[in-house]
């Protein structure tokens, strides 16, 4: 069985990678920023072969010939752009050219996938964005419910607020979906990076899907009981164990060490030195053989952009003013002083294969890098997708398979 998806605003290829991997096959991955595209077509003519076949379009998703995609098809994704909700921007919301929710919202109304699956920042849940954020999600489970000439996007929240209520919405003759919104940190998924982002799940009403959003799988206490408790950590590395404990930490361990071991069902946390094993040093070693893993000088901390530890997920990579000339995506070396992070490092952080090309200057790369989604995470929730759509269409076999593995 093929799973078809459609991919808007795809950026650097997150998203798609992970979909692809989770078994979706595109019909069109989207994307108007001409870097972001060549960096796709890049890894195209190297033959990456999770991209080999993708149907790249360079344009503006509102754009998109619809009339090229069947109708029902299983599945949407796609990362509108952060910057209307981002911290690290203007906070325009509805009010910022650049927020394509409605465009989204238009294209699922148009080809009613079966699921959809949309990311983007935390900032989009802030409350300052609540009602627009909750208009959001509505037009979303009511897509049908369209916005009418001269409204006010207030007005039409109002009028899905008082059909989320009636029974004339769900007496089946209209297009709903039930979704799923989660906020999630992508360090408690396996990421080495402190990321939080908001996951929002759609499944089509008609379908009668249960879902719920992945079960985290890694923990900040299972990595200090590995660095403080058993110091594993520090045996993989082939490092001693430090001698201080870092501040804060000794009472946690403390509780760490009466717990019994079957408390322990997580994994721990991935650091960036746990990302970075195996490639060199950029700085002594520029003669790698990783594709874009150069060093970048000039890094310096000042007041709120200190850097990254090595030995705890990196903070969030970021885009713009805040991430590369603000000196976040920096880490901190054993030492005590600070570098750039390559893009070769960057990219493993947002766990994009090391095959994968970046196509740019370093500062253009670490922008898209910066924007995108981790490969990692966008595979863990899409094969959640996957799997469930698999169930419904084959519950005999996947019964058997179940019966089988108990």
């Amino acid at each position: 069985m093929v799973l078809k998806a459609v991919e808007l605003f795809s950026g650097a290829g997150g998203l798609g990678l992970g979909i692809s991997l989770a078994g979706f096959k595109p019909l069109a991955v989207v994307e108007w920023d001409r870097w972001a595209c060549d960096t796709l077509r890049e890894n195209q003519r190297q033959g990456f072969p999770l991209v080999t076949d993708w149907p790249v379009i360079e344009g503006d998703v509102r754009q998109l010939n619809l009339d090229n995609f069947p109708a029902g098809l299983d599945l949407v994704a796609g990362g509108p752009p952060c910057q209307p909700f981002s911290i690290g921007g203007k906070h325009g919301a509805h009010d910022d050219s650049r927020d394509m929710f409605p465009a989204m919202i238009d294209i699922i109304r148009a080809l009613h996938p079966r699921a959809f699956i949309i990311e983007n920042v935390k900032g989009l849940t802030r409350s300052a964005f609540a009602n627009y954020f909750q208009y959001i999600l509505l037009q979303l489970e009511f897509p049908e419910v369209e916005r009418r000439p001269g409204e006010t996007w207030s007005e039409h929240l109002r009028r899905l607020q008082s059909e989320k209520t009636s029974a004339r919405m769900h007496s089946g003759n209209f297009l709903t979906y039930n979704v799923v919104t989660t906020l999630a940190n992508a360090a408690n998924f396996g990421i080495p990076q402190k990321r939080e982002r908001v996951f929002i799940v759609g499944f089509r009403g008609d379908l009668g899907v249960e879902w719920s959003f992945p079960r985290e799988t890694h923990s900040l206490d299972e990595l200090l009981r590995d660095q403080w408790v058993t110091g594993d950590y520090w045996n993989r590395h082939c490092k001693p164990k430090p001698r201080v404990v870092p501040p804060g930490v000794a009472a946690r361990c403390f509780r760490l060490r009466q717990l019994p071991i079957r408390e322990f069902t997580c994994s721990p946390w991935r650091t960036i030195r746990d990302a970075l094993m195996g490639l060199p040093d950029p700085e002594h070693r520029p003669e790698s053989v990783f594709p874009n893993h150069r060093f970048q000088p000039g890094a310096k901390t000042y007041p709120g952009h200190t850097g990254s530890v090595l030995d705890l997920p990196s903070k969030t990579l970021k885009a713009g003013d805040h991430g590369v000339p603000g000196g976040e995506n920096m880490i901190i070396k054993d030492d005590g002083s600070v570098r750039y992070l390559t893009v070769r490092e960057s990219a493993r952080l947002q766990t994009f294969p090391d095959g994968y090309l970046l196509h740019g200057s370093w500062t253009e790369t670490m922008r898209q890098l910066g924007n995108a989604v981790p490969v990692s995470l966008a595979q863990i929730v899409a094969s959640s997708v996957a799997r469930t759509l698999i169930q419904m269409d084959f519950p005999g076999r996947c019964k058997e398979v179940g019966d089988k593995a108990a």
